[in-house]
């Protein structure tokens, strides 16, 4: 076992990394935002993209399994960076990560105000959104087992009604459930489809795709609290691969079937409006009383699953970088139990801002989420990145497999595959403006690849840093922490 990470108490328990990582990527992006991309691309283009893009999380969790067990650290993406890559990479892939998941923070907490007003549109917007930023505060101050119990369930919600509509779909296709007679499989050939728009519609739902699955990867920020990461680690991350997967294919194909891709209700399909969720729709369907308000409420927990984990994994980041020396070193301090308040407190503030930032005026807040934008994507290209290089360190320094707990199969295609479809999302983005030269869209809609490149090029500049030779990366299992020096 590794050594703890800087007095980190190892509380996580495979349940909670499961959970986790389930709470990071099933949301909105299922609940609401899957009809949309039904509407642009067809059946058949939607199933392609979120097929796609979920076979490349399945090596992106592969390849980070294979580096968080042997080395199991909080701020996994950013260290493995350093030590196998570059330590400019790590240093731009940690402050980049920790944005993104600060604002996300911001994001979230505002909109749990749009949801709420579905009940209660007359309460101000920001009493709600302030009461579950200090929420989700607090569950993160508390331990770190309250923030896994808490993801726990929120996201065993989420997965109940994903199996609950997967049954009554399947039912309401064969024409048991719906009073009528069997849909079956002819919305899938009807007018256009299954392909829809043909292959420039499909490659921009990779995009939608994309999106929807970011979250996985916080399965890596908790390996340094896992109890026991070369055994959970590797459990969790084959049970969220196939759930995730089942359920993204599973349900796009049982909305497709009920629902036609031309219908305006997924034409206009937002994350703001419950009313048109394809959930919502195929519950009423079959007369359930309130879907509207019950699929109302399963969002509300996504929502705040997703602030949970956000504040999760920016404090995670930001206390690791601090014990990198990338950040002050005030943030690698930790309370007795276990909890880096620092890094927390810091976090906090940066979401409480960020969402201040809204409420005094748009520009600035858009400005803000635009700039964190792609920095998921980023992250991904950093996690394959390192994993190519860790794996030939690995054997270059002579070691063999077997010395690996857990190791990816598939190698070199699977970091391959994941770094040149990481790359075709990062670029596909905003298709339109940039084949347009559109420099306003361009400029928002790329904000996180000058910022990113702008880390990089400072840090490498300033410390004169190089690509990390083979022979001399570090692959001890755990170190308490690097240093640029």
């Amino acid at each position: 076992m590794a050594t703890e990470q800087n007095g980190a108490k190892r509380v996580l328990k495979t349940r909670h990394l499961s959970m986790i990582a389930l709470g990071g990527s099933i949301g909105t992006g299922l609940f609401v935002a899957s009809g949309s991309a039904i509407a642009t691309a067809g059946p058949g283009g939607a199933l392609i993209a979120y097929g796609a893009i979920g076979l490349m999380v399945y090596f992106l969790m592969t390849s980070l399994g294979e580096m968080a067990t042997y080395v199991p650290v909080s701020g996994s993406f950013s260290t493995y960076a350093t030590r196998f890559v570059d330590p400019a990479l790590g240093f731009a892939l940690g402050w980049n990560y920790w944005f993104n998941w600060a604002i996300t923070v911001a994001v979230d907490v505002s909109t749990t105000a749009i949801v709420m007003h579905f009940w209660l549109p007359d309460v101000p917007g920001w009493i709600f959104s302030l009461t579950f930023l200090a929420l989700i505060f607090l569950i993160n101050l508390v331990s770190v087992k309250s923030f896994g119990e808490t993801e726990y369930w929120l996201s065993l919600i989420k997965v109940i009604t994903v199996l609950a509509f997967l049954v009554v779909g399947v039912l309401t296709i064969i024409g048991v459930l719906g009073g009528g007679p069997a849909i079956g499989l002819r919305n899938f050939t009807v007018k256009a489809a299954p392909f829809v728009g043909g292959w420039p519609a499909t490659l921009s739902v990779f995009v939608v795709a994309g999106f929807s699955f970011q979250g996985t990867e916080l399965i890596g920020i908790t390996a340094g609290e896992s109890e026991t990461p070369e055994t959970s680690i590797p459990k969790a991350i084959k049970q969220v691969f196939w759930r995730i997967l089942l359920f993204y294919i599973l349900a796009i194909a049982v909305i497709a079937a009920i629902i036609p891709y031309f219908s305006p209700n997924l034409l206009g399909a937002t994350a703001q409006d419950v009313a048109i969720s394809p959930f919502t729709l195929v519950f009423e369907r079959i007369g359930l009383a309130g879907a509207a308000s019950v699929m109302n409420a399963v969002i509300l927990t996504s929502v705040l699953s997703s602030a949970n984990s956000g504040m999760y994994a920016s404090t995670r980041m930001l206390w690791s970088m601090g014990e990198t020396g990338f950040a002050s070193k005030i943030f690698a301090k930790t309370n007795s139990r276990g909890i880096p308040i620092f890094a927390l407190l810091g976090t906090t503030l940066v979401g409480a801002l960020t969402f201040l930032t809204s409420i005094m005026g748009p520009h600035v807040y858009q400005l803000l989420v635009a700039a964190s934008g792609l920095t998921g994507f980023l992250a991904w290209l950093g996690i394959a990145i390192s994993h190519y290089r860790f794996r030939r360190a690995f054997i270059a320094q002579g070691h063999s497999l077997d010395e690996l707990v857990y190791h990816a199969k598939w190698f070199p295609i699977g970091p391959i595959l994941a770094i040149v479809m990481s790359l075709i999302v990062i670029v596909g983005q905003d298709i339109t403006a940039l084949t347009h030269f559109e420099w306003s869209r361009l400029l928002i809609s790329y904000m996180s690849i000058p910022l990113f490149i702008v880390l990089f090029v400072y840090y490498k500049i300033k410390y004169r840093t190089h690509l990390v030779p083979l022979l001399d990366a570090d692959l001890s299992p755990h170190r308490e922490g690097t240093s640029k020096d």
